[in-house]
């Protein structure tokens, strides 16, 4: 089970100083530590409208995100508030409060854009808030949507970044929700009551005309309904009287508009079921390391005069953490062969045998902790230091099992030397009885188990090493006859001879194994990757065919309301689209 993080309180994420915007070091540090999913929930609006408030709801508690009470502007650049999820457990919701828009001290709409491109590029759920109902006015304080393709990249190819490639920033970006504060309206059209999310809908209905003021209508609207088809709006009544919403934060319930109190609890547990954990492309799902990278890369970009693009983010993550998956998966085939292996092994299969079990978990944890691995570049820098650590082991090995033998032969013939070097066979009949108590040795040293893949090796160089002196005994045996002699030299020279072929035979077929654990192992990262490449593949395909159907739905409605123009330009998105799906299931794996 992972560890939950839960923080007192707020703490600074991105410092807005003079105009720069800078990532705070020990924010970046509870989100390293955060192992967990993150629901990321992000609050965007004008100052002074009660963006705070509401996300102190969502961390359950009164007191948190500073809220002010006058006209001056509370929050600074973008603040973070990690808590356990309420309702999903094993996921951590990480809230992000942001700094007004539209501070009249600051006087600097660039920044502005900056921090609400950076919500929309963080936040699973982007909730814009916003006093009174959605007008022109309304429409025209959220000009910040219509320079999104300004502000932030989908991908590095050029020439596809604008509201006709929505399609590209559709699956990047967060579901949408329209918070309207001291809402005075009725819900109601032609007398029949509707949803607040029907008054969204109505209130992003086009205008026909291709004029200049009609252009400044439909902008703002399209590019909501482009980029955020996923959408919801909650409206609130005003939560007190006037004269206490100067400490709104100190106001007991029984003090609140009982109204106001309801359509909080709604909007929270609306948050709380329906926002997901923030995902990368290919639902990669994020968690605090993920989210820090995010953070760095995107700041970084603005800070150098850049453009955050999005599929730079990710494949500068993932140049990270498939690094750390090539770590983690060789600190587990050595956990493995650590735990496994008892060199020497008696034979170089068993061994192999060994070496294949632990490299098959270890591609799975590669293919686990992996995502956008280009070219498999990281994917081959594992199967070269998996490759280098079977070669460590096989040399281990077979030191091991020489060690092992050596000292075997020294405490079995050891006894025999000795004998040797006292005059012990320096007699007639010598010989024979030499032979006959070097084999009686070298079949107690065959009886012993696990010499290991030495065993004849080692065996055939020591006798080798003692053929003058086992020829010395022979030349000194009254007992033979020359011819004797010649046949017994003649007998040991074949002896040797078959015992070289025998392990040039053994070596070879060590090579054989060799490489047939090289195939093996092709096979396994071949095989692991088709598997990976598929569920990412399925993955995608999910992803886009969400979007198409979002789109598909967008073009209904514009055809609805007769906008054939914008209804076409949408057609051409959902036909690329469609392309690109018809591309990825026919792709298949070299």
């Amino acid at each position: 089970m992972a560890p939950e993080i839960n923080l007192p309180g707020p703490v600074s994420l991105i410092d807005n100083t003079k105009g720069q915007l800078v990532v705070n070091p020990e924010a970046l540090k509870i989100l390293s530590a955060i192992t967990q999913p993150v629901v990321v929930v992000a609050i965007v609006g004008l100052y002074r409208t009660g963006k705070s408030y509401l996300m102190n709801k969502l961390a359950g508690k009164k007191n948190g995100f500073s809220l002010g009470s006058t006209v001056r502007s509370h929050t600074k650049g973008i603040w973070m508030w990690c808590v356990p999820h309420p309702k999903k457990p094993e996921h951590t919701l990480v809230l992000l409060d942001t700094e007004g828009l539209g501070d009249i001290e600051k006087g600097d709409n660039e920044n502005d854009s900056w921090i609400f491109a950076l919500a929309v590029l963080l936040s699973s759920t982007f909730v814009y808030n916003s006093m009174g109902t959605i007008n022109q006015q309304a429409m025209d304080q959220l000009h910040y949507v219509t320079e999104l393709t300004d502000r932030i990249k989908a991908n590095s190819s050029p020439g596809n970044n604008s509201v006709e490639d929505s399609a590209d920033f559709v699956s990047f970006f967060p579901a949408f929700v329209w918070t309207l504060r001291d809402f005075t309206l009725e819900l109601e059209v032609d007398g029949e009551p509707i949803t607040a999310d029907d008054y969204l809908e109505l209130s992003l209905k086009l205008r026909q005309g291709t004029d200049k003021k009609s252009k400044s209508f439909n902008d703002p609207r399209l590019c909501i309904r482009k980029f955020f088809p996923n959408r919801k709006c909650f409206i609130f009544d005003w939560p007190a009287q006037k004269k206490y919403l100067a400490r709104l934060e100190q106001l007991k319930e029984e003090e609140l508009n009982p109204d106001f109190i309801e359509q909080v609890a709604e909007f929270c547990s609306y948050i709380l079921s329906h926002s997901n954990v923030k995902t990368l492309s290919g639902g990669i799902p994020v968690n605090g390391p993920r989210l820090e990278s995010l953070v760095l890369t995107y700041v970084n970009a603005i800070s150098s005069g850049d453009l955050p693009c999005m599929e730079n983010a990710v494949l500068a993550l993932a140049q990270i953490e498939n690094s750390a998956a090539v770590e983690k998966a060789i600190a587990h085939y050595e956990q493995q062969m650590g735990q496994k292996v008892q060199l020497p092994t008696e034979t170089l299969q068993e061994l192999l045998d060994l070496h294949r079990d632990s490299e098959r978990e270890a591609i799975e944890v590669f293919m686990k902790n992996s995502f956008k691995d280009v070219d498999q570049t990281f994917q081959r820098k594992l199967g070269a230091q998996l490759e280098a650590r079977q070669d460590d082991f096989c040399k281990q090995n077979s030191k091991a099992s020489s060690d092992c033998c050596m000292a075997l032969l020294q405490d079995i013939f050891g006894p025999l030397e000795e004998d040797v070097k006292q005059g012990t066979f320096s007699k007639p009949g010598g010989y024979r009885l030499f032979i006959q108590k070097q084999q009686e040795l070298k079949k107690k040293y065959y009886q012993v188990p696990r010499k290991g893949i030495q065993a004849e090796e080692i065996l055939q160089t020591y006798l080798k090493s003692k053929e003058s002196m086992t020829d010395a005994i022979l030349q000194t045996d009254q007992t033979l006859t020359e011819k004797e002699k010649e046949i017994e030299v003649e007998r040991v020279k074949a002896e040797s001879a078959q015992a070289s072929a025998k392990m040039l035979q053994e070596m070879q077929r060590k090579n054989e194994q060799m490489m047939e654990q090289k195939e093996r192992s092709y096979q396994e990262h071949l095989k692991q990757l088709t598997e990976k490449m598929e569920r990412d593949r399925a993955q995608l395909l999910k992803e886009q065919e969400r979007t198409l159907a979002l789109k598909l739905q967008e073009q209904e409605r514009l055809l609805k309301e007769g906008f054939q123009t914008e209804s076409r330009k949408m057609q051409n998105e959902i036909q690329d689209l469609q392309k690109k799906m018809r591309q990825r299931r026919t792709c298949t794996i070299s």
